[in-house]
């Protein structure tokens, strides 16, 4: 890996500054633009598949470029592409603010996802080699509790600005932050490379369009049927398509990913759990932040400063175990965080009627916001300490796809659930719909919490050859994660 020569130290806190912040924005602007969908209705007359594609066209440039993000992290340079990838996303937030119809909110919208697809992997990559290795856990910990206060915020500043500010300003909010990123990113932050190759063009092509064609129809299966015809030929095509990325992955000299990861138990593990965490909890949330607005009525700000009991929680969790990871084992960490989620999911689920007093919910909500903290931290620390340092940007690409594919599965999901037992139509619906679909969410968070007792610990620092790559202990003997 190339660097820059030596600059003058930088305080640990200004890296994580840095490589947090754009990370930030790319969050939270995804929860706010959920919390506004309503107003967005009113103010564009946009009907229900308008709507959803608001989402949807974040969501599908997003998921479907991670792994480009990170290759072209490594090609050109990390921080290059990161700060390139802040301008284009603040860019597409004045278009969305400047937007006078829906079609133009939604290509400005997936405009936006192709930015973040360079923020989100290279800012966990950047971060990781701006501290040194001893504290490498605490930092991403502390990157988990930024991720967490996203997650808090999101709610409720889409709440405020819904209900006292014009709608234009959930995006306009983002244009100060990319300013002032991008400066201090470029101050901060260290330039590096991974290996000096020719970039995988077949694998990104095939990679984007398989990604693209199964992210599309989970997105839209739930509304569409999944049984339906373009649903069904979207699933085969994504099918196709990624098998042909496999196979092509494994002839490429210098491929965009590298195989090998997945003989690496603790990061296939890893990445098992990260999709279930985020189907399960993720899904749920989808229709709790509904259900606070609904059962009974109440303000979209009102509802996301009752969502803080259980979005807070990471903010603080988080740092703590990043702390412990390398304690405890990150896996440990994992398993516990989603079985308190799933303890906080069961909760909310069985008091959930359409009066219950939010004193008899919020309990749960700490639960769930606190398994959400012990997972984050460990699934990052020990996705990129399953590879080598050159190998970082792709792993935390690959992760990051992971994630956001099982969260969009997990709402569309429990979103046919919850349509085969009730709808919207009024709260007493909307609870008979809301039970069902939790519970699936549960299962499969309690599935991945079990799988996450089964990630091996790293072997400890004096165990490791100097000058040697990452590895996973597999028994008695040392793997080599990289390939």
């Amino acid at each position: 890996m190339s660097t820059t020569p030596d600059r003058p130290k930088v305080p640990l806190w200004l890296s994580i500054v840095a490589c947090s912040v754009p990370m930030f924005m790319v969050a939270l602007d995804n929860l706010v633009v959920s919390t506004a969908l309503r107003t967005l209705a009113v103010k564009l007359h946009a009907g229900t598949t308008d709507l959803q594609w608001f989402v949807n066209a974040y969501v599908l440039s997003f998921s479907c470029l991670l792994l480009i993000g990170a290759a072209l992290g490594d090609r050109f340079g990390r921080r290059k592409v990161f700060a390139i990838g802040i301008a284009i996303f603040t860019l597409a937030s004045v278009s969305c603010g400047m937007a006078s119809t829906s079609g133009e909110l939604i290509t400005a919208r997936a405009v936006q996802g192709f930015g973040a697809a360079a923020v989100m992997p290279l800012s966990l990559t950047l971060l990781s080699q701006a501290v040194p290795e001893r504290l490498r856990s605490l930092a991403l910990g502390l990157w988990g509790a930024v991720s967490g206060l996203a997650i808090a915020f999101g709610p409720v500043v889409g709440g405020a600005v819904v209900d006292g500010l014009a709608w234009q300003w959930i995006f306009w909010i983002n244009v100060p932050v990319g300013i002032v990123a991008i400066p201090l990113v470029l101050r901060v932050l260290r330039e590096s490379k991974g290996e000096r190759v020719k970039l995988d063009l077949a694998g990104m092509l095939l990679a984007a369009a398989g990604l693209l064609a199964v992210v599309w129809g989970i997105v839209n299966g739930s509304t569409d049927g999944w049984t339906a015809g373009r649903i069904v030929g979207a699933f085969a095509a994504g099918a196709v398509l990624l098998t042909a990325f496999v196979l092509w992955e494994r002839r490429a000299p210098h491929p965009l990913l590298p195989l090998g990861f997945y003989r690496v138990r603790a990061f296939t593990l890893t990445n098992i759990v990260s999709a279930a965490m985020y189907f399960g909890v993720f899904g749920s949330i989808f229709f709790f932040a509904q259900y606070l607005q609904i059962a009974p009525p109440r303000t979209p700000l009102q509802a996301g400063v009752l969502t803080l009991a259980w979005t807070l929680m990471p903010m603080f969790i988080a740092p703590v175990a990043g702390a412990l990871t390398d304690k405890v084992g990150g896996g440990r960490l994992m398993a516990l965080g989603l079985f308190l989620q799933a303890a906080g999911l069961t909760w909310i689920n069985l008091v959930a009627t359409t009066d219950t007093p939010y004193s008899h919910m919020v309990g749960g909500m700490i639960l769930g916001g606190a398994g959400m903290g012990f997972a984050i931290a460990p699934t990052a620390a020990v996705v990129l300490g399953a590879v080598g340092p050159e190998h970082r940007g792709k792993a935390s690409g690959a992760n990051t796809t992971v994630r956001e594919i099982g969260g969009a599965l997990g709402i569309a999901v429990l979103s046919s659930v919850f349509l085969a037992h009730g709808s919207t139509a009024d709260a007493q619906d909307f609870v008979r719909g809301l039970h069902p679909a939790v519970w699936v969410g549960v299962v499969v968070v309690v599935l991945g919490g079990v799988c996450a007792l089964f990630i091996p610990r790293p072997p400890r620092p004096a165990a490791v050859p100097s000058g040697a790559g990452a590895t996973e202990e597999a028994g008695d003997r040392e793997v080599p994660a990289a390939v």
